[in-house]
């Protein structure tokens, strides 16, 4: 379980979160929903440690992790797939998702088992560089970098965002896999809100740095989607 508590972060003098706790049970996927720019994107690199200063708790299985720097968030069992999917375009496939390895408690070095079981089209073709490939493969293999990490828990920021449409299926049936068969927890944000209906456990409705709404999935209902998803 991952658990945080009065939650306040900056980038430099600016404030972004405030006093938000969120709590994301084992085996389960929290959707963290909201307008843009309201600090999706900023919580989960709270998660990870990557914003300027931030105050507040946050523990990992009963194990205070505040102020553990990134990389022993990430070997304590947090992976990360940021929006924009953020690989390195010269890199080939093997040496993007190797990459995700130096997080791994173990070390890392070799390529996971989950990876090529969910990503064949990855390993048949390692050597390819990973600017040629489309968005959603590039995807897949952000998702592969991260997985390279031996994760727990997974933060995935808008993995469909940007992805042609019939790609998004294929990462949506992935993230279930992940977490109803890798029994993987999932911090997800997502616009899509059909997806976060059919995938997630619970949500979190965010304005303005805030949690303005947190229940289990059945409680998202259309009210709240139009208060504060509308434009």
């Amino acid at each position: 379980m991952l658990a945080l508590s009065h939650i306040d972060s900056y980038y430099g003098a600016s404030h972004i979160l405030h006093d938000l706790s969120v709590e994301a049970r084992g085996r389960e996927i929290l959707a963290v929903l909201g307008r843009n720019g309201v600090g999706k994107t900023t919580l989960l690199k709270t998660i990870m440690g990557l914003t300027d200063r931030c105050t507040g708790t946050l523990v990992l299985d009963a194990k205070d992790f505040s102020t553990a720097a990134t990389f022993e968030r990430a070997r304590a069992g947090i992976g990360y797939v940021p929006q924009g999917r953020q690989i390195i375009p010269d890199f080939t496939i093997r040496e993007n998702i190797l990459m995700g390895g130096f997080a791994a408690a173990n070390g890392g070095g070799r390529i996971p088992d989950t990876v090529a079981e969910l990503f064949p089209y990855l390993m048949d073709n390692l050597d390819r560089p990973g600017g040629v490939l489309s968005g959603g493969q590039q995807q897949q293999l952000a998702i592969a970098r991260a997985l390279a990490m031996e994760p727990s828990i997974l933060l995935m920021d808008e993995p469909t965002e940007g992805i042609q449409p019939n790609i998004v299926e294929q990462i949506e049936q992935t993230i279930v896999r992940l977490n109803k068969e890798f029994e993987l927890t999932i911090i997800l944000v997502e616009q899509n809100v059909r997806f976060a209906r059919e995938a997630a456990d619970s949500f979190v409705m965010m304005e303005n740095g805030r949690v303005v709404e947190a229940d289990a999935i059945d409680g998202l209902t259309d009210a709240i989607i139009a208060k504060h998803m509308t434009i």
